[in-house]
């Protein structure tokens, strides 16, 4: 939930945000708008609001533009929903749920998604396409992410008819079962770094457990879930069960946040802005709450580790999606018998990255998202060099357009330097020298967060020990960002509260009944 640097009315009613972005009036926006990729391919963007089942003006006419981080050019405006808006998506979504959808056979429910992960997968490349040009990330990160959204609508399909409930026997004077019912109208805030992965995440086990949605993209990236959206049209999926608006976290956020008819609420994004909507569901009427918040996650190197596989992980763990990834393996812990030789292999590697713009073959590293972020990057470059750290490489704008940097490695760090502590998201890594197992595990433990962690080593006994006792929901081990459908993902401490993905995702967008009934067993 971004919040509006400025908001000041001038004539032709434009209005200054956070990303530089402009907001405008309009009496007639259209609901779409045909769209050039870089490719010179050409697709139709729905830029309305999705709610029940249509694409609909915001009631004030607002809009507000979207940035390409690439080269910093305007791609189009899209609708901007307030509180109204969010309104007429919550009556939608609450009229669908108490419609057939929460009623119906499950097997159905999974047919829906079915559809829906077909037609994803038919327009995959589109997608990944305006993923890359909205958010900046490398093309290939984009076909990453569209595959696993895919897999993953198929997995929550195949998860719609096993959410069932069971008898209990208490004796033969009772007739005892419990059954797993849906919570009803779910608010879901997704980020900027991950736009249609998170879009799934959250859509995927609402609706496979028959539960409808409210979904508010994140302002700098709305394009890929509205263009979702209309698949969502086309899979069939009934009015209202489904709805996206885009606007900005003070406005419509905060409608969401605290909507009396909203009763679960589901969240990626920073602890910060986590925990103002923790308050806001507790003090609207109790939501439920899921969280996946911030990290400033340990990758751990020992002296036997593969080092050519380590330090490909390390480039993984903190390179990939732009370092913008909130598990990325931003803290890098070497042991003392390889720190020389993991940095120097490191740095060559990193150097050796091509960054640049998205679309461009063998471009690992894109844009940063927005300039508000660049800008915070290349500030902590200015902290780590006067606490004292070492840059070993990177650290610079590349270029004079676009919001590009050189993947950056900080050497010899301390556990009291800024870059160690606080989440950067980026491709920053701070690197530390250590000499045991308990020594890391305890360096790895100090922090606020727990929400990933990566070993690499060759050691069974090495391996198991250390991800026994770290305080974190996901361990990689001799690899790093591995995500599957079936394993469940989510944070320790401050890095939140529920899981995304696996059966245990399900939990958060079900409860249980309990239904007792006495019996006589004697005939009359």
């Amino acid at each position: 939930m971004l919040r509006l640097a400025t908001r000041n009315t001038i004539k032709n009613q434009r209005v200054l945000s956070a990303f530089g972005s402009t907001l405008r009036t309009y009496s007639s926006f259209p609901l779409s708008q045909t769209i050039t990729l870089p490719s010179g391919q050409t697709y139709e963007q729905p830029t309305g609001l999705f709610i029940n089942g249509e694409f609909v003006r915001s009631t004030q006419h607002k809009t507000f533009e979207v940035l390409n981080p690439s080269t910093e050019e305007e791609i189009c405006h899209v609708a901007e929903a307030r509180e109204e808006d969010v309104n007429l998506a919550v009556e939608a979504a609450y009229k669908a749920f108490h419609s057939e959808w929460s009623q119906c056979d499950p097997a159905i429910r999974g047919k829906y998604l079915l559809n829906l992960a077909d037609l994803l997968e038919a327009n995959k490349e589109t997608l990944a396409a305006i993923e890359s040009l909205d958010n900046g990330k490398a093309l290939a990160s984009a076909q990453g992410d569209v595959g696993l959204v895919i897999n993953y609508l198929r997995y929550c399909a195949g998860w719609a008819d096993k959410l069932t409930g069971k008898v209990i026997d208490t004796g033969s004077n009772y007739f005892n079962y419990i059954k797993r019912e849906p919570i009803g109208v779910c608010g879901q805030i997704i980020p900027w770094n991950f736009p249609l992965l998170m879009w799934s995440w959250k859509i995927g086990p609402a609706l496979a457990a028959g539960n409808t949605v409210v979904l508010k993209t994140a302002e700098s990236t709305p394009l890929s879930a509205l263009y979702a959206a209309k698949l969502v049209q086309e899979a069939g999926i009934p009015k209202g069960v489904v709805n996206i608006v885009s606007g900005f976290g003070k406005i419509t956020g905060e409608a969401i946040s605290t909507h009396p008819k909203i009763k679960k609420l589901a969240f990626t994004g920073s602890t910060a802005t986590g925990k103002h909507i923790m308050k806001a569901a507790a003090d609207s009427n109790l939501k439920k709450v899921t969280l996946e918040l911030g990290g400033k996650s340990p990758n751990i190197v020992f002296n036997d580790a593969d080092i050519k596989k380590a330090v490909q992980n390390l480039i993984l763990g903190i390179f990939y999606n732009s370092g913008e990834v909130c598990c990325a393996g931003s803290r890098v812990f070497i042991q003392e018998g390889v720190y020389d030789q993991v940095i120097e292999e490191f740095k060559n590697a990193a150097e050796h990255l091509k960054v640049g713009n998205p679309f461009e073959e063998g471009v690992f590293q894109g844009a940063q998202t927005s300039q508000q972020q660049l800008t915070k990057i290349l500030g902590y470059v200015e902290k780590g060099k006067s606490e004292g750290a070492t840059l070993v490489t990177g650290g610079e704008r590349l270029g004079n357009k676009g919001y590009f940097i050189k993947p950056t490695i900080f050497a010899d760090v301390k556990p009291d330097m800024h870059i160690y502590s606080e989440e950067i998201f980026g491709p920053f890594a701070v690197v530390t020298k250590f000499k045991t197992a308990d020594e890391v595990i305890e360096l790895a433990n100090d922090s606020e967060y727990g929400l990933a962690a990566g070993i690499h080593t060759t050691s069974i006994d090495t391996a198991t020990y250390v991800a026994n006792n770290l305080e974190a929901g996901t361990v990689w081990i001799n690899t790093y960002n591995d995500f599957h459908s079936g394993m469940p993902f989510g944070g320790f401490k401050q890095s939140g509260i529920g899981r995304e993905m696996g059966e245990q995702a399900f939990e958060n967008y079900t409860q249980w009944k309990a239904v007792r009934i006495a019996i006589n067993n004697k005939p009359q």
